[in-house]
């Protein structure tokens, strides 16, 4: 994998010993914090499946606060939960107890996130959590912290030692205070049964939303297809093939229905007796085509995988009747590579 660099090459050679102790401390980094979480795959228990049916079992929201390091992470996991399909939010620990306390409601779950366990804060929310008989489930370091101790659901990170050299700045730790967080979105949204339609609802934009953008967004519709019969001689198929500039024709039966495609690869191979023919004679039969509830994406890779440019759309209701085409172009100038 190549790393972009802001500066010129040359200057990264200046000192060669200082660049290999450089991308020595990366690489010890990097290998500590993999077997950190190498640690926390064996480490998952019976807890892990509580926490999962606790936070799911919730009938209203997950309630995710921490502070520090903890806080920061605790605001991805939230992020991570709601756009997985469980509404979460994410509650500053040090703002608990000046009014914020009053964002839990009844029925929802908190996911406290403390190293120590002993975070002050932290210590007010789980008082509320269990006056107003809040369900808590706690990630942490310390099963005998006081955060531990009062969760109703505990999962304990393994103990390692930090990646800072001084064993002191959160980086192991945190590293696998997320998988975890990510881990129980996961296993929430398999269990939910999210699709990838549901994802599309909840990322209509940036990246993701792109790549769950569907054929039928970007499909030129039935009035635009190139479509001619079987008997149509290829003088008029090409006619028609640069009228529409799709570098493609379909060939359809007396009924509508696609038989085959004629593409510019077709017009090579027939180039020595390509007049004389018609489109039956000249088409790929049983061609690649994509439903119009497909995914553009996966239109990309089966354009990819067929080393060809463009598709008709077809419906599961009638495989055989196109009622649109989408051309790799179309993908591209959406954005999705």
């Amino acid at each position: 994998m190549m790393l972009a660099m802001g500066r010129d090459k040359a200057a990264a050679g200046d000192n060669p010993a200082r660049n290999i102790d450089i991308l020595a401390c990366g690489r010890a980094v990097i290998a500590d914090e993999a077997e950190a979480l190498e640690a926390l795959t064996h480490a998952l228990d019976d807890s892990f499946v509580a926490a999962v049916e606790a936070l799911m079992g919730t009938g209203r929201r997950v309630v995710v606060s921490g502070i520090g390091k903890s806080g920061h992470v605790g605001r991805k996991i939230a992020a991570t939960f709601a756009s997985t399909g469980t509404p979460a939010f994410f509650m500053h620990a040090a703002e608990a107890a000046h009014g914020d306390l009053g964002m839990i409601m009844r029925g929802d779950t908190l996911l406290l996130l403390s190293l120590s366990g002993e975070t002050r804060e932290l210590k007010q929310v789980i008082a509320y959590a269990a006056e107003a008989g809040i369900t808590v489930v706690a990630i942490g370091s310390k099963p005998t912290s006081t955060l531990m101790r009062l969760a109703d659901v505990k999962l304990v990170l393994p103990s390692v030692r930090e990646a800072c050299p001084e064993n002191i700045s959160p980086t192991t730790s945190a590293i696998m205070m997320l998988a975890m967080g990510d881990a129980l979105a996961i296993a929430m949204m398999n269990l939910r049964g999210v699709s990838r339609t549901k994802l599309n609802m909840f990322h209509p934009g940036g990246t993701i939303g792109q790549r769950l953008t569907r054929v039928s967004a970007l499909m030129h519709g039935k009035d635009e297809l190139p479509l001619v019969a079987r008997d149509t001689p290829m003088r008029d198929v090409i006619l028609k093939m640069t009228a529409h500039s799709f570098g493609i024709a379909g060939v359809i039966d007396d009924g509508g229905k696609l038989i085959g495609v004629i593409t510019d690869g077709d017009l090579r191979r027939h180039a020595d007796h390509l007049l004389d023919a018609d489109a039956f004679a000249v088409m790929t039969h049983a061609p690649a085509t994509i439903d119009v509830s497909s995914f553009a994406e996966d239109a990309l890779q089966t354009m990819e995988e067929g080393k060809i440019t463009a598709l008709f759309v077809t419906h599961a209701l009638d495989p055989r009747q196109p009622v649109g085409l989408i051309h790799i172009h179309d993908i591209l100038r959406a954005g999705m590579r």
